[in-house]
């Protein structure tokens, strides 16, 4: 089992998960059933590529110390949540890293790319500037530019001879881009092979400083030995040299990182949307479940945003224009419920074009100061109450119908204004509304089947 591992002990009884903090020189940490097939679980440390049978290799007196081994308890599932024991178990960053800035991104890469407007839709300029464009207009911070931008990319996980991301295909003009994003306040993140970096990772990340690149996406490490471990730190130490940002794509669970390297925004270790381009196990309870397991561990790149909204049963498996087994109004919240500091917005310009909720998605903040469960159920629904300056961000989903009935005491005083997105008839509606609040009322969220809500609380002058 991939950590970490939640357990609910059931009606009245404490929530317990295991995992782990402040992973460095040191395989990661994955959970089997016991030899004897009692009741409980084995610990197992990920074994060497270069010997099957070694997990740690280590010299005398190198100072290596093994990972926190965690166990948190809590009174519910829903607690956990607000907890931050990770990343307080991890080593602080040293060095200023105001140069930081975590927001929200366009994404050429989920939809297709799927694009009118421009002559072909791809690694190409005409496509990254309508890309650039969007994120503007939806006051976006960044877009990712994804596979296919420096020569002989494109392999997935397969690594081309010659690939070289200080190279550009034809189609792109790097630096063109970069200065056209400047322009309209959007910074630009690349994806890029791991293996490439870690060949030569220092003249890949100068030429991104010196190019204006914002941060990078890396991706296909798929493993999480030792040796794995070590690149990530080193990758993370390196990027902040070159003032980058980093999201790790095909990595594996958080383990507190992001408190030592500020600028590791996010990782995926996720079965997460672009899942559902290929298969239909992207459902609403597993997205619930996520909240209540994943999220413990850290930043998550579940790539929500998804505006191509069927019913489980009307859903249709598409690697072009994919859909969601989600409502609307359950894709807005999961900008609240899933944490990332680099959140994506991961659906096409022209699935948005015209429609409601992109307030919202403008409105919504990718960094929070303070988090609050709310209301839910382990795999069957879940209210979370996220807090950015003044602000009160809520986000709800469910598996089957369900009316939430929230008390607000955690506003403290005065009168808040509140905007809600809730389900409609369709699974693409969205039903808005504004009134008035005070602490002590409740606020009331009705969520459709795999459906889910959102709402802003404003203070009030």
């Amino acid at each position: 089992y991939e950590l970490p591992l939640v357990c609910d002990t059931g009606s009245g009884g404490p929530a317990i998960a295991i995992a782990e903090a402040a992973v460095e020189n040191w395989p990661a940490m994955s959970l089997t059933g016991t030899e004897t097939g009692d009741l409980g679980v084995a610990a197992k440390l990920t074994r060497r590529i270069d010997d099957s049978l070694v997990a740690v290799v280590a010299e005398v007196g190198a100072g290596i110390m093994s990972p926190w081994r965690v166990v948190m308890i809590a009174a519910n599932p829903g607690a956990l949540i607000e907890n931050t024991l990770l990343t307080s178990l991890s080593p602080a960053s040293v060095g200023d890293f105001s140069w930081v800035k975590p927001g929200k991104t366009a994404w050429d890469w989920w939809s297709g790319p799927l694009l009118q407007g421009v002559p072909v839709a791809g690694s190409n300029d005409a496509t990254e500037r309508a890309f650039i464009d969007f994120a503007a207009s939806q006051k976006l911070a960044y877009t990712m530019v994804d596979e296919g931008w420096y020569v002989n990319s494109g392999g997935g996980p397969i690594l081309f001879p010659g690939a070289d991301p200080t190279r550009t295909v034809p189609e792109i003009d790097l630096p063109s881009l970069v200065r056209y994003g400047r322009s309209r306040g959007v910074g630009l993140i690349v994806w890029m092979h791991w293996a490439l970096l870690d060949r030569d990772m220092e003249r890949i990340l100068s030429f991104l400083e010196r190019t204006g690149v914002k941060g990078i996406k890396i991706d296909f490490m798929n493993r999480d030995d030792q040796e794995m471990i070590a690149f990530y730190h080193r990758v993370a130490a390196a990027t902040a040299r070159h003032h980058l940002l980093l999201d790790l794509h095909g990595a594996t669970h958080p383990w507190g990182m992001t408190r030592t390297w500020p600028n590791f925004l996010t990782q995926e270790g996720v079965l997460g949307a672009e899942y559902g381009k290929w298969t239909k196990r992207i459902t609403a309870r597993h997205n619930i479940t996520l909240a209540y397991t994943r999220m413990l561990a850290g930043p998550m790149d579940y790539t929500p945003g998804g505006y191509r909204n069927a019913t489980p049963a009307t859903f249709a498996i598409a690697a072009t224009g994919p859909q969601t087994q989600t409502t609307r109004a359950a894709e807005l919240a999961k900008y609240v419920v899933f944490e990332s500091p680099l959140q994506s917005v991961a659906d096409s310009p022209d699935a948005y074009r015209g429609q409601k909720g992109l307030d919202f998605l403008s409105a919504v903040p990718a960094s929070w100061d303070e988090t609050r469960f709310l209301q839910g159920t382990l795999g069957r629904d879940i209210a979370v109450a996220r807090r950015h300056g003044t602000r009160w961000y809520v986000g709800a989903m469910t598996d089957a119908p369900r009316t939430f009935s929230l008390p607000l005491s955690f506003l403290g005083t005065g009168r808040y204004t509140v905007r809600t997105w809730q389900d409609g008839v369709a699974p693409t509606d969205l039903v808005t509304a504004t009134h008035t609040v005070v602490p002590s009322d409740t606020l009331s969220l009705v969520l459709s089947p795999s459906g889910g809500a959102t709402a802003i609380l404003e203070p009030k002058p």
